[in-house]
């Protein structure tokens, strides 16, 4: 059954996730992506924050682009709980009724998203990569051209493992909701001092059976850099052969001021941790220059990292996939080209340090 009244439903909605009480990365780059949408569609994003004690946060939504932020604010709200938290987020949308629901495909989010899809009776398409607002079906079928809906978000995710793109639209329901990937969508420019109208609505909280009680909150320390930050990223493949070859990258990455990640072989294999894959299963990454070392380029890899800035590849291999995205490709061998590299760069800035 369709959605009654689908022109009730207006505006572009992001869920604003924070932790802690600092907003996470992914809430400014759903800002960014919104307000693209919102133009195509001539109306307004909003934010929606929630939590305890967050209203301060308000300004910073503002500042980056929101039109509005609507606030909930309950003490019920301290820590992220699957039911409050869809209890909040599902109640706005209810009471707002926005055309478009935007979450971030985050632990939090792939935990909020689908269960509020489920409350509010609408779809939800997972960790897109690409959204835009156009026509479906993307092309009219003959004889049925008055039947293509337009202005309908268009949701881009990689599909059966990453060998395919699939473009997903919500035609008849409301709102259109989606769980996008952290990294893919670019935050805008932050203007000091910009405004958004504020909102304070509290849906009321009435804890029940499906209340989890939190006992105790223990931090993980992190122990890596986190490579979705990082400026320059040295990443390395199968092709390093071993972990302990890894060492050589280790040496590049500190004479040029940069991180080392990976592959997802290389996770596999046990030679680096998850939190330093790149792409389709791993993170995805946008450094100013993205080294691919002994990295064959398989579509997933390539999810990861086609959007860096610059993309140098080393490899032995002159077929290999990865020279297709790359900006600069060197074919040889890694293991006498990389040295050579290091010992290159710590001569320039030798030099750079007398002058």
């Amino acid at each position: 059954m369709a959605t009654a009244n689908k022109e009730q439903y207006k505006g572009v909605f992001i869920f604003a996730q924070q932790v802690d009480g600092e907003l996470s990365g992914i809430a400014l780059e759903l800002v960014g992506k919104g307000k693209e949408l919102a133009a195509d569609l001539d109306t307004q994003v909003t934010a929606v924050l929630i939590g305890s004690g967050i209203r301060g946060l308000a300004d910073e939504l503002g500042e980056y682009g929101a039109d509005r932020v609507i606030v909930v604010d309950d003490p019920e709200l301290k820590d992220y709980r699957t039911e409050p938290y869809a209890h909040a987020l599902a109640s706005v949308i209810n009471e707002y009724k926005p055309d478009v629901m935007l979450v971030g495909a985050t632990a939090i989010g792939r935990d909020l998203g689908p269960c509020v899809a489920a409350r509010v009776h609408t779809g939800l398409t997972a960790d897109c990569t690409s959204l835009a607002i156009g026509d479906f079906p993307l092309n009219p079928i003959p004889g049925q051209e008055d039947k293509q809906l337009h202005k309908q978000l268009l949701m881009t995710r990689p599909a059966f493992g990453g060998n395919t793109i699939a473009t997903i639209a919500c035609p008849d329901f409301r709102p259109q909701m989606a769980t996008v990937r952290p990294g893919v969508m670019q935050k805008g420019e932050r203007v000091p001092g910009r405004k958004a109208e504020v909102i304070d609505y509290n849906p009321g909280f009435t804890p029940d059976n499906r209340y989890t009680e939190i006992l105790e909150i223990v931090k993980n320390t992190k122990k890596v850099a986190d490579i979705m930050d990082a400026k320059i990223l040295v990443s390395g493949g199968r092709g390093l052969g071993s972990a302990e070859n890894f060492a050589i990258l280790d040496d590049l990455a500190a004479a040029i001021g940069g991180t080392v990640s990976c592959s997802r072989a290389v996770v596999d294999a046990g030679w680096k941790p998850k939190d330093l894959q790149v792409g389709q299963t791993g993170k995805t990454v946008r450094p100013q220059v993205y080294f691919a070392i002994g990295i064959s380029g398989a579509i997933q890899h390539l999810a990861g990292m086609e959007e860096s800035d610059m993309i140098i590849a080393i490899n032995k291999d002159e077929s290999a996939p990865i020279f297709t995205v790359a900006d600069y490709g060197v074919v040889g061998d890694l293991f006498k080209i990389v040295p050579k590299l290091t010992e290159k760069i710590k001569e320039v800035k030798a030099a750079a340090a007398q002058n």
